[in-house]
């Protein structure tokens, strides 16, 4: 996502130590009903929407990547500035009472817009999975492939899969505007890239599609797909599945071939919140709720044909309520009150072949 150089404090390193609830398990019987979702959040800066998340009591809260603006090969002052965001007392609060659960994107992985050639990513996976407690024996310490995972709430018709993509580790380089062409395109609000394509151009890697296929084989009554990157708008020039066009068909192409229902997106990384909509030939339409930024805010916001409806750039997060009984799901975007400025009800019936 485009940065604004800042100067970055560096904050003390050492591991913190309060009560915190678990990661959530790969798969428990726990039916779950409001999860909440964010990203962008800064670490130097304010933080007051932790207020509004912790009084909403969510059954599970899901960082969608800059969950801190590392930007460095420096792992020492990346692990300082996560320390920094575990210090804040309502990101404790939320540990305290809530599951979390945790991607990644470009800040946190290690540098703006940073793809599979990034030189510390190793280093700055283990920082980030230290600390969100990952299990020490979990696979997405050290696949090589990315950290990717998947999760499972409830069981049968109330069952949730959670699936969190790892767009970095194997992301390969987008082609880019030369500057001039740039600065002209950031005067319409767009971004720097065109679209890639190759045989080599690719998002999630060999490996990560081919577990992406055997996730959504699995049965779920509700299956949120998790992306630190905007799925369904075309064209902004921000990175975005719309930068590797090939990719994104290949996405929606799979879920049409896996026949994978009950399927929505949720994102981050833009700094402002919006619902995308696209009609997916031959399957159901595609949803997105994008929620950014937990602090972070952009006004200059890039067009989106697929928008269908107005947009929010202050503070938000993601909020996701799901009525068992009516088979309905309540999404909305929040703001750092708790006040809903953007709001789509889904029926599971929309959903569907």
């Amino acid at each position: 996502m485009r940065i604004i150089i800042r100067f970055f404090s560096l904050v003390s390193g050492l591991a913190l130590s309060f009560a915190v609830m678990a990661l959530p398990p790969e798969n428990t019987s726990q039916t779950i009903s409001k999860i909440i979702f964010g990203s962008c959040i800064h670490q130097d800066h304010e933080q007051p929407i932790w207020a509004a998340i912790n009084a909403e009591q969510p059954d599970l809260f899901v960082f969608l990547g800059d969950n801190v603006y590392g930007d460095t090969e420096d792992m020492t002052l990346l692990h300082a500035k996560y320390q920094k965001l575990g210090s804040n007392k309502g990101y404790q609060q939320l540990k305290q009472q809530t599951p979390v659960a945790a991607i990644w994107d470009d800040h946190d992985y290690g540098a703006n817009d940073a793809g599979k050639d990034y030189p510390r990513k190793h280093e700055s996976r283990k920082i980030m999975l230290d600390f969100f407690q990952e299990p020490a024996l979990s696979e997405r310490r050290t696949r090589d492939s990315g950290i990717y995972t998947s999760y499972y709430f409830g069981e049968g018709e109330k069952s949730v899969q959670l699936i969190l993509l790892d767009l970095r580790w194997n992301r390969t380089e987008p082609e880019s505007l030369g500057w001039f062409d740039y600065l002209i395109s950031l005067i319409r609000s767009r971004g720097p890239y065109l679209p890639t394509r190759g045989a080599d151009a690719t998002i999630l890697g060999a490996q990560q599609w081919i577990w992406l296929e055997q996730e959504l084989l699995k049965p779920a009554g509700l299956r949120i797909i998790a992306s630190s990157l905007q799925v369904l708008p075309e064209s902004s020039g921000w990175e975005a599945w719309a930068t590797f066009p090939d990719e994104r068909k290949r996405l929606f192409d799979l879920i049409k071939n896996t026949r994978a229902e009950n399927l929505f997106f949720i994102s981050g990384d833009t700094h402002w919140a919006e619902f995308s909509r696209v009609e997916n030939p031959g399957a159901y339409p595609l949803w997105e709720l994008t929620s950014s930024g937990l602090t972070e805010e952009w006004k200059m916001v890039s067009p989106n044909e697929h928008r269908v409806s107005d947009f929010f750039y202050q503070a938000n997060y993601g909020f996701i309520e799901i009525d068992w009984q009516k088979k309905l799901v309540h999404l909305s975007i929040k703001d750092v009150e708790g006040k809903a400025r953007l709001s789509k009800e889904l029926t599971l019936d929309e959903l569907r072949f």
